[in-house]
This record gives structure tokens, C-alpha cells and sequence, in this order.
């Protein structure tokens, strides 16, 4: 193939690098999640929020809009009404975004649903006869979402975990083809298809639920890549397989299922990859060229590393 060795789940730096690239807040969550694989779903909504308004408003990091709703939104997710006004608020003054009365209004309904006693006041501001909207950067939880709304969903959970949003992505399209209800015959449920235990064991409380479904299924993706040194074949193989037979056989145990399994999830993977951070294998055309190929693959690697300094984790060789 196209790459070296195995894909990187984690971006592999070192505890003391990644103190320049995350908050403080970030880097202890990060290392509880690796010490306690029990407790490994996002942080509390009340923390999210604090490292929310730090962002939005340059406390002792650089203001960052984008940052901050984003923070405001994974809470708000997880059912708390005060990031959900937090979200209403950015809508309607404008902050890193075009104001919205619309999905202004949207937010402080939310927010009183969940029990904001202030958003109802906020009603008030905007202009008579808003009719409240669902925000699409920010689609709330639903029972059978569709395709857009759980790549959504990932895009903003997956980095919480140090994972690729790609490398959930291709995992979740073979696994239950985006299917929220999908039901396995040996009784894996959900987009990720967790059996019970495996749910019980990452905290999940309700693997029917899309979003705890995903949570779930990533924690245990982030356990497997630490159990298995961010090995991404091993940690597909652990998912599919477990971790004890990954161990058993030292590698990708020798079972039908499990070796293909294995490559169709990097097959997707690279697929995603190549589409969505423009990087892609040297065209057919230089085949004969050994010069020509060399450069179209430092370029590619190039854009590659481009991508990895804007924090999202790239694979770096699959074989």
C-alpha cells in the first residue's frame, strides 16, 4: 500500500509536548482517561463550560470563538441548560459567528427545557415573532439521527478523546452502517455496537442512546490505543476480537472476520483521509517516474503534517 507501517490513533507526542498544544484542564482529563479507563467519557458538562469561557474570553489562553462553542456544545449535549444559553448567547450578539436570532431563540428554548431559569428572559431581547431553529453545527440528540448528525457528533466528541474523527467514522460505517438501531444477533448495540459489558464497563448507562453509544465506543478505542501503544490495526483487531485474543496471539488474531474487518476499516480510513485532509498516494501516472513518485509523496506527506499541527491525528504509514 500507499504507507508504512500501522496508522496512529494518538498523535504519539509526549506528555510534555502536549502541555503546548492543550489547556491544563484538557491534559489532566487526558490523563485520568488513561488511568481510569472506567470514568473515560467526556469531561462533566460543568467543566467543559469553565474551559469554555476561558476560551471565549482569553483567560490565560488565546480567545478563541470557535474553541469555546464547541465546548459549549459537547456540554450541552450531555443535557446541561446553562451551555445551552452560553450557545444562545454567542448566536445573538454575534460571537465568532454571524448573529442568529433564529438559533438564538432555538438555544434558550433548549436551555429552559433543561432548566436554565434565565433563558425564558432572553426572549425577550430578540425580536418580536422569532421562530426558534435547530442548529446544524450543533444537531441535538435524537433517537435515529441521520448520517450528517452523527458525523457531527463525531467531529466534535472524537478529539475529546485524542482520536481521529475519521478513524471513528470508518469504524462506525462497518460496524453499523450509521445505524442507530442496529442490532447484532450476539447482542452488540448502537452505532458502535457495544455489547453490554463492554458499555457497563466504559460507564455508558443507556447503550440505546446514539450519543452515549458513541461516547461508550470511543472510550473503549482510546483504551485499546493505549493498551496497545496506538497501534491502530491491534486496537481495530481488540475492538472486533477483544483485547485478550490481540494478546493471545501477539497481533491480529487469525480469524477470517477479524482480518477482514481489520482491512476494510483502513481501506475507509485511508479513503477518508485522502477526501477530507487532502492527502492522498502518488497518482498512477508517476509509476515509472522513481524522481516524480519521491516528490508527489513528500508533498503528500507534507499536507499530512500540516494537518497533524492542526491537532487532528493523521496515520503516518499503514502496510
Amino acid at each position: 500500500m500507499w504507507v508504512g507501517t500501522n496508522i496512529a490513533v494518538f498523535s504519539g507526542m509526549s506528555v510534555t509536548s502536549m502541555i503546548h498544544r492543550q489547556s491544563l484542564a484538557g491534559l489532566v482529563w487526558l490523563l485520568l482517561l488513561v488511568a481510569s479507563p472506567a470514568s473515560a467519557l467526556v469531561p462533566a458538562p460543568a467543566d467543559l463550560r469553565e474551559e469554555a469561557v476561558r476560551y471565549k474570553n482569553g483567560e490565560g489562553v488565546t480567545k478563541d470563538y470557535e474553541r469555546a462553542y464547541e465546548l459549549y456544545c459537547v456540554a450541552a449535549l450531555q443535557g446541561d441548560g446553562e451551555a445551552a444559553y452560553h450557545l444562545g448567547s454567542m448566536h445573538m450578539n454575534g460571537w465568532g459567528r454571524m448573529p442568529d436570532d433564529a438559533l438564538a431563540a432555538g438555544w434558550f428554548r433548549q436551555a429552559e427545557k433543561q432548566g436554565d431559569t434565565s433563558a425564558s428572559r432572553m426572549f425577550e431581547a430578540l425580536i418580536d415573532g422569532t421562530i426558534d431553529a435547530a442548529d446544524p453545527d450543533c444537531p441535538l440528540v435524537e433517537p435515529t439521527p441521520d448520517r450528517a448528525t452523527i458525523t457531527t457528533w463525531v467531529n466534535l466528541l472524537a478529539p475529546h478523546y485524542g482520536l481521529n474523527p475519521e478513524l471513528v467514522l470508518s469504524l462506525i460505517q462497518v460496524e453499523s452502517n450509521f445505524d442507530a438501531r442496529a442490532r447484532s444477533p450476539k447482542n452488540a448495540r448502537g452505532l458502535m455496537q457495544l455489547m453490554p459489558a463492554t458499555a457497563k464497563r466504559f460507564g455508558v448507562s443507556n447503550i440505546r442512546d446514539p450519543l452515549q453509544n458513541l461516547q461508550g465506543g470511543m472510550a473503549y478505542l482510546r483504551w485499546l490505543s493505549d493498551h496497545f501503544s496506538g497501534k491502530t490495526k491491534l486496537v481495530l483487531a481488540g475492538y472486533n476480537a477483544g483485547e485478550a485474543a490481540v494478546k493471545k496471539h501477539n497481533g491480529i488474531p487469525p480469524y477470517k472476520e477479524t482480518r477482514l474487518y481489520v482491512k476494510r476499516i483502513v481501506h475507509i480510513y485511508a479513503d477518508y483521509i485522502r477526501t477530507r485532509r487532502g492527502i492522498s498516494k502518488p497518482s498512477g501516472k508517476y509509476a515509472s517516474n522513481k524522481r516524480k513518485k519521491a516528490v508527489a509523496w513528500q508533498q503528500a506527506k507534507a499536507r499530512n503534517e500540516r494537518a497533524l499541527s492542526r491537532g487532528y491525528i493523521s496515520p503516518d504509514s499503514i502496510k
